[in-house]
């Protein structure tokens, strides 16, 4: 018998239904939610992604700007988009579409931006708000991911997790998300990573395993015990091919899982339009705006 699944869809559907809502408490008030996204050079699959990220903001009716910089842009260049947001008031949180050229120093110019405007809940603060458990934008993967065990009904709490992965994007932040103690959390979290000599031993015995390594297919049936929970949170891609950490057999294995499309992805999605959100919330209480 195989795996139920988990697709991100219903998760991501919910998510936007509480957004609606409370978009439309902002605008009564008015303050209309703005997202900000840049886009460096020509890349079809990232320029894809930002059009449909856009498409999602104009379907919830956010505002906000896009700025397209030339694949020859320069480190001074996007800095300087970087700070024409963060000086408009009508934009709440911006979205800097990764992977950018080579010239391009990622993670400096993310250190740029105002970390109360990160769509993607990763500048260095964020991630220091994570680990010490204060609010602020949590990174988008992670947070996907606790809320689509949440949404089936699976338990974390004093249960022991293994994320198979500790990159900074997923991994990491995610091992301290599901740690803390909140409703949907509140785990025993083991990470765990290629480095560590029979890593496998620590996934077979976990009843939720979470795959972030970004190496296609390195979660194989024998690495799982029958009944666990599988999450396939990792991916590459090879041109325009997805593919995930979680071998499609683990399915004969696994009581829950993700599927190998739309598993984690649309919920990651619904998470950078909720920082937004959060965000033009917070302006709201910063202008003096009654949300009630």
């Amino acid at each position: 018998m195989g795996a139920v699944m988990m697709p991100g869809k219903p998760v991501a559907d919910a998510v936007y239904a509480d957004l609606t809502t409370r978009i439309a408490t902002l605008r009564a008030a008015g303050v209309n939610p703005g997202l900000g996204t840049i886009l460096v050079g020509n890349d079809t699959a990232s320029a894809g992604y930002i059009r449909m990220k856009q498409q999602r903001a104009t379907d919830l009716g956010f505002g906000g700007r896009h700025i397209q910089l030339p694949d020859e842009a320069t480190q001074a260049d996007l800095l300087a988009a970087i700070r024409d947001f963060n000086a408009d008031d009508d934009v709440d949180a911006v979205l800097i579409q990764h992977p950018t050229p080579a010239q391009i120093d990622y993670e400096g110019a993310l250190a740029e931006l105002d970390p109360d405007k990160d769509a993607d809940g990763q500048h260095p603060m964020n991630m220091g708000r994570l680990a010490l458990g204060m609010s602020g934008p949590l990174p988008c993967t992670p947070a996907g991911i606790e809320a689509l065990l949440a949404h089936y009904q699976i338990p974390l709490a004093g249960r022991e997790v293994v994320v198979l992965g500790r990159g900074f994007t997923l991994g990491r932040p995610l091992s301290m998300l599901l740690s803390l103690k909140r409703p949907t959390a509140n785990a025993a979290v083991t990470v765990v990573h290629t480095g560590v000599p029979d890593w496998a031993r620590y996934t077979r015995r976990a009843p939720i395993v979470i795959a972030a390594a970004g190496v296609p297919g390195i979660l194989q049936p024998e690495h799982i015990s029958p009944g666990a929970v599988v999450v396939g949170g990792g991916v590459r891609y090879q041109g325009r091919t997805l593919l995930p950490d979680v071998d499609e057999r683990c399915e004969q294995v696994a009581r829950w899982i993700t599927p190998r499309v739309g598993g984690v992805g649309p919920t990651t999605i619904a998470m950078l339009f909720r920082n937004t959100v959060e965000a033009a919330e917070r302006r709201a209480s910063r202008v003096g705006v009654n949300q009630a």
